[in-house]
């Protein structure tokens, strides 16, 4: 099973020393020359941070996010998973997983970027700024560009093993899972976004730890109930799973 998630608006601070980035590092490979193009654009927009802050949708207070993009090329990479902050990456707690979980970690999760299209938790990389949303004066709207990129790459590396599915909307347009599986978190028999991201955290976390590999949504929904989790199966056959944690 592989574990599609979002990437965080916040980046950790990368530290002032250390390797800079290898685009040949990256998982999935074959996106290189994406990756080259998005990456090339945006230093080439930093170097004008009036223009990069538009485009960027930011305010004059965030021009230290277009200072972050002017030094891709030379900046510390770090581990990914060191990178993405938030509520969804707090909860998972990747530094305090054991040996085990860390390595299916790195095999099963997949986060999504407007800069690397995909990384692994793994692959080492640079704090950036750049959100689907944006269109670069080169590259054009990324939501198209990694459409075009990443269908064949990704369909080779999931093939038919199950996807669960744990990105937001903007994210999840990037490319179609063939066999997957996504989450709706429920409050009271409700949808309610503040449990959202935190839930999701910890369920990444539960299924790491627990080491199941489930085929189906059936077996996904066996094994979330068994780790404690309320799971209402979906009547749409839309392979939606409502989790409610108990």
């Amino acid at each position: 099973m592989f574990i599609l998630l979002p990437p965080s608006e916040g980046k950790a601070d990368a530290p002032r020393r250390g390797r800079a980035l290898d685009l040949a590092s990256l998982s999935v490979p074959e996106l290189g020359e994406a990756r080259r193009a998005v990456l090339d654009d945006l230093v080439k927009l930093a170097a004008d941070p009036e223009t990069a802050l538009g485009t960027l949708g930011l305010g004059a207070g965030q021009a230290g996010e277009v200072e972050r993009n002017a030094r891709l090329e030379t900046a510390a990479a770090v581990a990914a998973g060191k990178v993405y902050t938030g509520v969804l990456y707090d909860a998972l707690e990747l530094a305090s997983l054991d040996a085990a979980a860390k390595r299916r970690a790195a095999k099963q999760l997949l986060i999504f970027s407007g800069l690397w299209g995909v990384v692994g938790v793994g692959d080492r990389i640079p704090p950036y700024r750049c959100s689907i949303g944006v269109r670069l004066p080169g590259v054009g709207p990324l939501a198209a560009h990694w459409k075009r990129a990443l269908k064949g790459p990704l369909d080779a590396v999931t093939g038919d093993d199950l996807v669960l599915d744990l990105r937001s909307s903007a994210y999840a347009g990037m490319w179609t899972p063939p066999n997957a599986v996504t989450v709706r978190v429920l409050h009271g028999g409700k949808v309610v976004s503040h449990f959202n991201k935190a839930t999701k955290g910890r369920i990444v976390r539960a299924l790491l730890v627990d080491g199941a590999r489930p085929r189906s949504a059936v077996k996904l929904t066996e094994t979330l109930r068994g780790l404690g989790y309320r799971v209402e199966e979906p009547r749409s056959g839309q392979l939606d799973i409502h989790v409610e944690q108990l």
